[in-house]
């Protein structure tokens, strides 16, 4: 895959959080996909588990917003890494900002490990 088609990627599934899209979400995943929040010690593993998690964290919150991106692409590995500001909007209206970065590795046309660490509370809740 190349760098382009990476950052293309990475955009897609953002776009899909961002907008409660969770088939467009899903179509980034590899099935078999491994999300972990390693800040929060969160390990999920398949689209049931990580679609539980999304569709916690649209519940939980009035709006999600993922921008100020930065990339580092590597084609070779089929790996990418990107680091964001996170912006919930809370049922109250009130909003809760964070420093994000995620570590993306690809396998095929999708995503296979996702890997998060997040600043501050755990918004992407395992439900346990």
């Amino acid at each position: 895959m190349t760098r382009d088609a990476q950052f293309a990627l990475v955009k897609r599934y953002f776009d899909a959080v961002d907008g409660e899209d969770l088939p467009g979400l899903l179509d980034t995943l590899a099935p078999d996909c491994v999300f972990t929040v390693e800040t929060h010690n969160v390990k999920l593993a398949g689209h049931a588990e990580i679609s539980s998690m999304f569709t916690r964290l649209w519940a939980d919150h009035a709006a999600v917003l993922h921008h100020q991106f930065t990339h580092v692409a590597d084609p070779e590995t089929g790996r990418i890494s990107s680091r964001f500001t996170v912006q919930n909007t809370e049922h109250d209206g009130s909003l809760t900002h964070k420093s994000n970065c995620n570590f993306f590795e690809i396998a095929g046309e999708r995503f296979a490990t996702v890997r998060v660490y997040m600043t501050g509370q755990n918004t992407l809740k395992d439900g346990v």
